[in-house]
């Protein structure tokens, strides 16, 4: 047997609205995401990109990022974050992981917040590793002692809650979305960035055309550019088939909760294997577990039985261009280069069948045995 890492979903629903789209029916499916995604989030204001990393970027142009200005972010992150931040000349700043949800730490970060107080101290951008949330009460609190912006990147987030509130509704300045995440590539493309700040979301949509404004009254191939922005404007192919994918997403996740449970029951006590630290609103987007000792052999091992594994992440100071950037050293996050030695992301996605979750548990409890 064979189990993928991720099998991308399609519905009766996707197709329809795909074929929408190819029968020039007029529905703009872009206008209707926005609208639908907003409703199930609970934002005020949605804006739909071609990919995630475009909602990322748009957001520090949002944020009117410059040359010099400095952002926090998780030393445990897809490259894109402190790429999109690079991308302005402006500088990263790492920070160190929690050791259990592998988010960044806010103990750390306090500090840090504490000890530089500076203008250009623009924003800190949280990555919900998971889709699991740090707490983010104390993140707002923190944001408004040390005026600095929350972006969060909820690639793996989309329909987790906090305190029964779904991300992108509980108090970012901008949550940013990837409707086909690192591992997770899906047949579509597209991110969506959310907003309360009806500022924010002006400038955003604004840049996300070129800069370009056009006065309704008047034809409509008159345009004029009133500032720098670039085309981040995601197709209406991708938005039909994007909307089935948002009104299944409540009872994926149930699925995919359902899942993780299979796993925690049957990988609690295995030898050289520890399990994520469950909580009530863990939504398993990844299941992330530690394997105490040649982690890569032991991935090598299942690839051998049919059975894919990711990692989320291999962290920032490890990465050529970052470590040669900022002459970073391995132990310069202690806690993060632990994790990385240990971690593996297992096969999870609500058209596994129990079969393969099965198969996927009998292969690690056989390598595992096999164990010192």
């Amino acid at each position: 047997m064979k189990v993928a890492f991720c099998r991308y979903e399609s519905s009766r629903e996707a197709h329809s609205n795909v074929s929408d789209v190819l029968d020039a029916e007029e529905i703009n499916q872009v206008e209707k995401l926005e609208n639908e995604f907003s409703s199930y989030i609970g934002s005020e204001y949605a804006l739909a990109t071609s990919h995630g990393t475009s909602a990322l970027h748009l957001a520090m142009l949002a944020l009117d990022l410059k040359r010099g200005d400095k952002i926090v972010c998780s030393v445990n992150a897809h490259p894109k974050v402190p790429e999109v931040v690079r991308h302005f000349d402006a500088e990263p700043i790492f920070i160190d992981i929690d050791s259990q949800t592998y988010n960044i730490n806010l103990d750390k970060l306090e500090v840090y917040l504490e000890d530089n107080k500076a203008k250009k101290l623009k924003a800190v951008i949280v990555t919900h590793v998971a889709g699991q949330c740090v707490d983010l009460e104390r993140l707002y609190t923190m944001a408004e002692i040390y005026d600095v912006k929350i972006v969060e990147d909820a690639s793996e987030a989309l329909g987790a809650t906090y305190k029964g509130k779904k991300i992108g509704s509980t108090g970012a300045d901008i949550t940013c979305f990837n409707f086909s995440s690192h591992l997770k590539k899906d047949v579509c493309n597209g991110g969506m960035l959310v907003s309360n700040s009806l500022e924010i979301i002006e400038r955003a949509k604004l840049l996300s055309s070129h800069g370009m404004t056009r006065d309704e009254n008047s034809l409509e191939y008159i345009y004029d550019v009133v500032d720098i922005g670039f085309d981040y404007s995601m197709s209406q192919l991708d938005a039909a088939y994007i909307r089935a994918q948002i009104k299944e997403q409540d009872k994926n996740l149930k699925r995919v909760q359902e899942i993780a449970q299979m796993y925690n029951k049957a990988l609690s006590e295995v030898n050289h294997i520890t399990i994520p630290k469950s909580s009530d609103e863990h939504p398993y987007s990844l299941y992330i577990i530690k394997v105490d000792k040649n982690r890569d052999s032991f991935a090598l091992e299942l690839k051998k039985h049919g059975v894919e594994v990711g990692l989320h992440y291999i962290p920032l100071h490890f990465l050529s261009y970052y470590k040669n950037k900022y002459s970073l050293k391995v132990n310069n996050f202690p806690v993060a280069l632990t994790s990385y030695q240990q971690i593996m992301s297992l096969p999870i996605y609500p058209s596994m069948q129990d079969k393969e979750v099965q198969y996927v548990i009998d292969k690690i409890k056989s390598v595992a045995s096999t164990r010192v």
